[in-house]
């Protein structure tokens, strides 16, 4: 079965439960800010377990101390869904636990 694309206005709805995060284009995206490189490089390797979980996997940027995480669903023709705000969550649970803001 598809997965079926949310509505403006429920991406709008979601995106108030995830402060930091915003629509870009046809993602939602998050920037964080780590205390250091190694922080930013395990940050991204506990995304990565997490998407081989989930089957659903994002855009990642590991800048210096930065990560920065974009997703949308290929299946959904590249549009947002439910599945997009569920690795969102998962990645929201994590950050703090790697000192990211």
């Amino acid at each position: 079965m598809p997965t079926e694309p949310l509505s403006q206005k429920e991406i709008e709805d979601r995106l108030r439960e995830l402060p930091g995060w915003s629509l870009e284009g046809d993602r939602i995206a998050r920037t964080y800010r780590l205390p250091n490189h190694f922080a930013a490089t395990a940050m991204v390797v506990h995304i990565a377990q997490i998407q081989d979980k989930l089957n659903h996997h994002s855009d990642l940027t590991l800048g210096y101390n930065t990560v920065a995480v974009s997703v949308n669903t290929h299946d959904a023709g590249g549009a947002v869904t439910e599945k997009d705000f569920q690795l969102a969550q998962r990645v929201e649970d994590i950050a703090a636990g790697h000192g990211a803001s």
